[in-house]
């Protein structure tokens, strides 16, 4: 095999780079995380090379994606949980425009495969992840239910209520309230 890039599924937070670099590192290869699902190999490596890695990363809970498909609907997985994340910081943007030009892939191909690939839409994919970061900001900050509606662009508290609701069968007052009382007791078993 020639100079190439893997592509590593689940290699999205930093504990995950860190296993991906110590059995890469094992192997003695110079290589480059070019971003949060490839890797860019600089020299080459043989067939048997190329199966030891992808066993290696299995026992440390990755998995390389041979498929340029798969690639890419990883690559989509990964634009939607940045977009989710640093969605306050990005003016009104349409889910649709950012992916196409974050991917540099028409939408209408990306929205297609990705429901083909994961059996679910893009758009319904983005209102899952994102419940999961309102879940997220409700436990961990301090926000009001305006702001979190604010940094998740929603129009209103209510959209967003009736959204999380819809998702979960929750209501946004119900997580407020376990995350409090997850937080009493924690304080309470930290001071006994």
């Amino acid at each position: 095999m020639s100079c190439m890039k893997l592509y590593i599924k689940y290699m999205l937070n930093m504990h995950c780079r860190k296993a991906v670099k110590e059995e890469l590192n094992k192997f003695g290869l110079h290589f480059v995380i070019a971003d949060v699902s490839a890797v860019d190999i600089m020299e080459n490596i043989s067939a048997e090379q190329h199966e030891q890695i992808r066993i290696a990363l299995i026992k440390s809970g990755l998995e390389l994606i041979e498929n340029r498909k798969a690639v890419l609907i990883e690559k989509t997985e990964n634009a939607i949980s940045e977009m989710i994340r640093y969605m306050d910081e990005l003016s009104h943007t349409d889910h649709s425009d950012y992916l196409s030009k974050k991917l540099n892939c028409d939408y209408a191909y990306l929205s297609g495969l990705f429901s083909e690939g994961r059996g679910t839409t893009i758009e319904n994919f983005i209102r899952h992840k994102k419940t999961e970061r309102v879940k997220e900001l409700i436990i961990y900050d301090d926000l009001s239910f305006k702001e979190i509606a604010g940094k998740m662009q929603y129009k209103t508290v209510a959209d967003l209520s009736n959204q999380f609701k819809k998702i979960t069968g929750l209501t946004l007052s119900h997580i407020k309230k376990i995350s409090s009382k997850k937080r009493i007791l924690a304080e309470d078993s930290r001071i006994s």
